[in-house]
């Protein structure tokens, strides 16, 4: 095991018809998909899609933290 940890940054962005935490996780569980040893995530920002004089979607952009292999 090393004695330290080197991460990798990545930006994404999540979308939901239903809430800003559901925009978070579904960001979230696509880079499960591809991804290993993710550990955090930073919301950079937050905006919506506007449909009809209603929200439509809720966008969340994210910056996903996670280790590299064998570090």
């Amino acid at each position: 095991m090393s004695d330290h940890h080197t991460y990798k940054k990545i930006e994404l962005v999540g979308s939901s018809r239903t809430s800003i935490e559901d925009a978070i996780g579904n960001a979230l569980a696509e880079a499960s998909k591809s991804l290993d040893h993710l550990d955090w995530f930073e919301v950079v920002e937050t905006r919506g899609h506007i449909e009809n004089g209603a929200v439509g979607h809720y966008q969340v952009t994210l910056k996903i933290g996670f280790r590299l292999t064998d570090s």
